[in-house]
């Protein structure tokens, strides 16, 4: 695994940045999770505008403002995943979702990113002042659940991801 660190979107990645989206593209994939909806802007700027946006939106009971990361090679900014943190819980999110979604570009998966990830983002969310996070992941994503289990993560329950219509886990991993 190469050395990698966690930055916040800005425009300083778009090129990494679209050259990652078209990874997914390629490879057929329709959503890149952790992104929030990138997948679906050939606009870099106006998805920019998406995510700062979202960062800046007051906690309500529908509404929780979301920072988005990338994860980068140190040596040469190649995106390897995003990760967006959610900065606390709407009654939508504790039922499915979580504070936390992630994705790993496809000819990076299997390598332990999406873990080293992950531990990067505890951090930002420590910073925030949270002492947990919950993750939510569909039944049949093993390898999300092993993600949140080899950071600390205990399953908590099952929820149901209506919009996908399937069973989906709940791990809830303190925050040390």
């Amino acid at each position: 695994m190469r050395d990698v660190k966690l930055v916040e979107a800005s425009k300083k990645y778009e090129k990494q940045a679209m050259s990652y989206r078209q990874e997914f593209i390629d490879y057929g994939e329709k959503e890149i999770n952790g992104s929030s909806g990138f997948i679906e802007y050939e606009n870099y700027d106006d998805w920019l505008e998406k995510i700062t946006a979202q960062k800046h939106i007051e906690c309500s009971l529908t509404d929780t403002p979301a920072t988005t990361y990338f994860m980068v090679c140190k040596e040469d900014n190649k995106i390897i995943g995003s990760i967006q943190l959610r900065h606390h819980l709407t009654e939508e999110l504790l039922k499915d979702g979580g504070n936390v979604g992630y994705g790993i570009r496809p000819s990076e998966r299997g390598k332990g990113y999406g873990v080293k990830q992950l531990s990067l983002v505890l951090d930002e969310a420590k910073a925030l002042g949270l002492d947990k996070i919950m993750i939510s992941c569909s039944k049949d994503n093993r390898t999300s659940a092993h993600v949140a289990i080899r950071n600390g993560g205990v399953l908590a329950g099952e929820g149901f991801d209506e919009d996908e219509g399937k069973v989906t886990e709940i791990y809830w991993i303190d925050i040390l």
